[in-house]
């Protein structure tokens, strides 16, 4: 009787010692695995992963099996942002409501979904500018990267090597473009789309010139050098045409968006001055007809102004 009851009392403890081991290797398990999806997943940067917990996984994974969120996932690994496509639709949608009830509470209610409308834009806006800024940096690493793989190259590495050796030696954005890029030539992916890749996801001629240059000598098996030094000198004087038709074209940017604040900045006063003047007007057709004849009348200004001061180097 008494062997019975121990027996059965280390058959409990036995059971109890391995279900405790089976739920820690199960919960370790699933939290190396979701570690692994996060880093795989987030926007294609494994090599700028961070470690950061990241937030509302479980919309993010549903959002990622959607056209629109494959789109966000797109548009924020060109950014080089350390954010989910969940997490940006969360903040896209908190700073919608909040733009639409803070224009709900200073102007009027007409004014709310103008402003939830305009904080979607905003927020698409904030990605091209975030792209095109990463794109102008790169384009002002391209001489050095140049350079880098031209003395590379003529030390007789190969051109993967050279890749991987840029992609150390470059900082941000280039290093980790390039870093992408190496991760794919490791993988057995070719040349011609590793790079094709990186000039899809940050369009600019400078690229195209760069990425034509090595895949067409990567084709033909011959030497890079001599191209690779007159591509540099050439990267190095657009740059510096850059530079210059920008500060040029400050001023003329700037006044497009100096217009509309004025334009808001007038409304505000006018209801300052005449308390329930917004009310009164966005309360009748013709008023809401004129608001938002105006706001097209300045969209449209904008734009003309942007594109006429747009010059294609």
């Amino acid at each position: 009787m008494d062997n019975l009851a121990l027996l059965t009392i280390g058959a409990v403890f036995l059971f109890g010692v391995l279900g405790v081991m089976g739920v820690h290797a199960w919960s370790s398990g699933r939290a190396q695995r979701q570690a692994l999806v996060d880093r795989l997943s987030h926007t294609g940067q494994i090599e700028g992963y961070t470690g950061r917990r990241r937030r509302f996984r479980e919309l993010d994974r549903r959002l990622r099996r959607t056209a629109f969120g494959k789109r966000i996932e797109n548009r924020l690994a060109a950014t080089g942002l350390d954010v989910t496509p969940g997490e940006f639709f969360v903040y896209m949608v908190v700073t919608v409501l909040g733009l639409w009830f803070v224009a709900q509470a200073v102007l009027a209610s007409f004014f709310g979904p103008i402003a939830g409308l305009l904080g979607l834009w905003a927020a698409f806006g904030f990605l091209n500018w975030q792209r095109n800024k990463r794109i102008e940096r790169f384009i002002n690493q391209l001489p050095e990267l140049s350079r880098i793989l031209a003395n590379a190259t003529q030390a007789g590495l190969a051109l993967r090597t050279a890749l991987a050796m840029a992609a150390e030696e470059l900082e941000a954005p280039a290093g980790e473009e390039l870093g992408r890029v190496a991760n794919k030539l490791a993988v057995g992916h070719s040349i011609d789309d590793a790079l094709g890749e990186l000039a899809d996801r940050l369009p600019s001629r400078e690229l195209v010139v760069l990425v034509t240059t090595l895949v067409l000598s990567n084709r033909a098996g011959g030497t890079v050098v001599g191209s690779l030094r007159n591509l540099t000198e050439t990267l190095e004087e657009r740059k510096e045409t850059r530079r210059e038709v920008r500060t040029q074209l400050s001023q003329v940017n700037m006044t497009a968006y100096a217009v509309p604040a004025m334009g808001l900045g007038a409304l505000l006063l006018l209801d300052r001055v005449m308390p329930g003047a917004i009310d009164r007007m966005t309360g009748s057709f013709i008023g809401q007809a004129a608001v938002v004849t105006s706001m097209v009348l300045y969209g449209v200004g904008v734009f003309v102004i942007r594109r006429l001061s747009k010059i294609d180097i």
